[in-house]
């Protein structure tokens, strides 16, 4: 199974999406019938659909299209993991079998250490009751949360999503590379290679650009704990779906096949469950 372990779909309004900038060209829709085609392109099976707005009903509806459309492999959805009630909105969505794990979009909270919160932890733990992962959505300064997130919970299921998303435009690595590396240390973590070319310059980025960090990610995680993910459609305003494939496919021209189906299917789907 090949896997695209990260990408988002959305029936747009700006009321609803209100992230998306006026002058994006990516104000439409975006559902499974416009991805299967880059899908195919690339050789790839299908998709995890991850949360791109905190709405119990983008959860329900997410879940919806993976029953409709085949290539909706899991559905990375939202739940309010700091509300009392939590437990009780993992068990309601936690029944359908593509659920497979839940996301916060934590790079938006105004505390650093939002992850290192009671309540939000609290939400963590009832998580691998219900069989769930958990991606991690932040910026690098939000790292040493989730380091100390990963510690709390040895036995949760961690997934980096866009390495953080490093200062590409900038060139910068440190102190972000330290502290991959020290996140990598958690066993429980896994990384997306994913969301870097929006991080870089949108017109004029160059595939050495990406190099430095690719190699961090490889040092840290190794082949068994990254998987390939576009990031598509929020992807499409810097590259286009194949160029992003094709800078994770060109960087792993020296590691072999094996690590390739690795980090193109066979890691997201141990990870998801699938």
């Amino acid at each position: 199974m090949r896997i695209d372990s990260h990408q988002h779909f959305w029936r747009y309004s700006a009321e609803e999406y209100p992230w998306i900038q006026a002058e994006w060209p990516i104000q439409r829709d975006f559902l499974p019938d416009d991805l299967a085609p880059e899908l195919n392109a690339c050789g790839l099976d299908g998709c995890i659909a991850v949360q791109a707005r905190q709405s119990l009903e983008e959860t329900r509806w997410l879940l919806e299209l993976a029953e409709q459309s085949p290539i909706v492999k899991g559905v990375v959805g939202w739940v309010d993991l700091c509300h009392p009630a939590v437990g009780e909105q993992l068990a309601r969505f936690a029944v359908h079998p593509k659920l497979v794990g839940v996301r916060h979009v934590v790079q938006d909270e105004a505390d650093d250490r939002f992850m290192c919160r009671d309540d939000f932890q609290r939400g963590i733990g009832l998580l691998a009751h219900f069989g769930l992962t958990y991606d991690i959505l932040i910026y690098p300064r939000q790292l040493s949360a989730a380091i100390e997130l990963a510690r709390a919970f040895p036995k949760q299921a961690f997934v980096l999503d866009h390495l953080a998303k490093p200062l590409i435009c900038d060139g910068v690595l440190e102190p972000w590379s330290e502290q991959i590396h020290e996140l990598a240390k958690s066993p429980n973590v896994m990384c997306k290679l994913s969301g870097l070319v929006t991080e870089a310059r949108w017109q004029g980025w160059r595939r050495e650009d990406f190099q430095p960090y690719f190699d961090v990610a490889w040092s840290a995680f190794g082949p068994d704990r990254l998987m390939f993910g576009s990031d598509w459609p929020v992807a499409l305003l810097a590259a286009t779906y194949q160029q992003v494939f094709e800078l994770v496919n060109d960087f792993l021209q020296s590691s072999g096949e094996q690590a390739k189906a690795k980090l193109f299917g066979l890691n997201a789907a141990k990870f998801y469950g699938l």
